[in-house]
Order: C-alpha cells, then structure tokens, then sequence
C-alpha cells in the first residue's frame, strides 16, 4: 500500500493540520524518513497491529508532504487523550512473513523564541497538572528538592520564577549520562535518588516539581534534527517539555540539552532550536481497541502486536534526515511567512 500526499491535502487525509507557525528566528526544511521491519513474524500468531507515530503539524513545524509504502494495509488515525496522530497497520493473521513500513515527511521546523500563542483549555490544565505512572505528583521524595526550590525563589514566588528555578535546579543537579541499567525511562524515582539520566529522566523531573507547583507541563517526545549537519541517521529520540504560565503562555524548556550544553543554557529555557522533530505529546499512552498490551510510557518508535501481545523483538527500525531548501513563497519568504 502507498500514500502521498502533500501540503493542504496531507493536513486533511492524515489529520496533521494545525494553526499558523508562530515567528521566531530560524527556519528548515527537511525530509525526514521514518523505516520499519517487522518479522518475519509467527505464521500461527493471531492478528497483527503495527502503530506508528505520525508528525505534529502545530505552531513550530509544518508537515508539508507525506508518503507512506507498506506491505500492511493500514490509516491514520487519532488517540484519544492528547490527540496524538498515528499510522495503525494491520494483518488479519501472522503470516510467517517479513513487512515493512516506510515513510517519508517532508517538514518544515520553525525555532520557538518566547512564548507560543494561544491559551490553555481547563481540561489541558488539569491533564497537565496530574500524575503519570512514574511521573509523581506532590510526593514526599520531591520535598528536599522543592524546599531547596523554594529557598531560591523567596517569598516571590511567581510562576514565572519558580519554573526558572526549577529548571536551573534541574540542570545544575541531574548529570547527563547512560551508564547501567535504569535510565531511560522518564521515572522521577530514578531521577531523584541517582541524580543522572537521559532526557527522559531529566524531564520526567521537571514534570513532577512543576506540577507538584501548580505549573502544567506536558511531556513531547520526537527525535533530534541537528542543525551541524546536512544529513545524518538518528540513533535514538529526544524528548522535552512545554510548560504553561498564565501570564505568559506556552514555553518550551529542554533541561537535558541544557546539561550537555552548559554555554546553552539560557537559549534552552523559553527559546527551542529548530533542531528537532516532533512526533507525540503525552505518557501512559493507549492507541484505540486494537491496542490490547499494556498502556505505553511515551510513543516515539513503532509498536507492533500479535495476538494482542506486544512483540517488540520482531521490529528493526531506523530514522534518518536530508536537509532541503526552502521553496519561497510568493512574497519570496520561505513557506510558513517571514520572521
């Protein structure tokens, strides 16, 4: 089965359609191309259901063209909770073959300087304000952190500069590595009690001080597009947080960049590199009934069931970028409008 699309017809046929991008100070555009392998899988297996992620069309990227070739027939469609856009495939029974899925988005990522328009709806606040399964909310382990907080901001304490302090502590406390077993999982346990992670961990803590602060924080996951090179495989995703303040709006953060990049840190709070690709909003995920395995922890790589049993030894993936121009407009600004 194939798909192309492109521009308004991509937003209409795969539901990928979103507002304006807001103004900030840098543009690209890139094909990003998103391959699956599954199999070959067991020819007495039961059905077979393969979710992938789909890109967000919203203020800080554009899906400008899509097409997507698999061996499984398969549509688009939209989970429930966060809206979240997904590619179900499915086999009415295990084959005994190898399938696969391959796509190929062609985007256009704007970098976030300051706020993002647009308010909060109280359902968002109150998604944004509760606890995940291992994002904890106003639990005892976080009141050496929030006490440690909370000195800092003083008796000042707006949401604006406690979400700075939070951030900073966050940064200065965490350590970037990936060493053992353990990390990885966005946990708030593991955060606070062996201070170090991958970008999940550090903004599974981010989350837990933020909200535990009366500040809604959502949790995108995506994968790096890195602005020093035309072309690359990407080895793995990358995940951050935007966070809302009432008299500001939307904010995006990236504690672990910032931690990698101490030179950084100020771009990394409020601002967001066009450096990224952003493929689902969200934890503790479920993708309609066919989804029969337990919830997912966050939804970037593909999922596959059989039989209604996750079986994630039967999918080789890999992701990888090509930078393109932008085409111009009519005005001669590229497509999205000028800065």
């Amino acid at each position: 089965m194939r798909i192309v699309v492109a521009g308004l017809v991509s937003a209409l046929l795969l539901c990928l359609g979103g507002p304006a991008l807001a103004a900030a100070d840098s543009v690209r555009v890139f094909d990003f191309h998103y391959e699956v392998t599954i199999g070959p899988l067991p020819d007495d297996g039961g059905e077979v259901h393969l979710f992938v992620p789909l890109p967000v069309s919203d203020e800080r990227q554009r899906v400008l063209e899509t097409e997507i070739d698999s061996t499984l027939e398969g549509e688009a469609a939209v989970e429930s909770v966060y809206g979240n856009r997904y590619w179900h495939g499915k086999l009415a029974k295990a084959d005994g073959k190898t399938h696969r899925f391959q796509a190929r988005y062609r985007v256009e990522r704007r970098a976030l300087a300051g706020e993002l328009p647009g308010g909060i709806r109280p359902e968002d606040r109150k998604r944004y304000l509760a606890p995940n399964e291992l994002v904890v909310v106003e639990h005892p382990i976080l009141d050496p952190i929030l006490a440690e907080i909370r000195a800092e901001v003083g008796t000042d304490a707006t949401p604006a500069r406690t979400s700075r302090a939070i951030y900073d502590w966050v940064v200065d406390n965490v350590e970037y590595k990936k060493v053992g077993t353990g990390w990885g999982n966005g946990d708030t346990f593991w955060a606070c009690s062996e201070r170090y992670g991958n970008c999940t961990d550090f903004h599974a803590l981010f989350l837990s001080l933020a909200r535990t602060e009366k500040i809604p924080a959502r949790f995108e996951m995506g994968f790096p597009v890195p602005e020093s090179a035309p072309s690359a495989e990407i080895g793995g995703y990358h995940c951050w947080v935007t966070m809302y303040l009432d008299d500001v709006g939307w904010l995006g953060i990236d504690a672990s960049e910032a931690a990698k990049n101490p030179a950084e840190r100020e771009r990394f709070y409020g601002g967001q590199p066009a450096d990224r690709i952003h493929f689902s909003t969200g934890r503790d995920l479920r993708l309609g009934p066919d989804h029969k395995g337990p919830t997912l922890n966050y939804f970037v790589y593909p999922h596959l069931e059989v039989g209604g049993e996750p079986l994630p030894d039967a999918v080789n993936r890999t992701f990888r970028y090509v930078v393109v121009e932008p085409e111009p407009s009519g005005d001669g600004l590229p497509i999205g409008g000028g800065r």
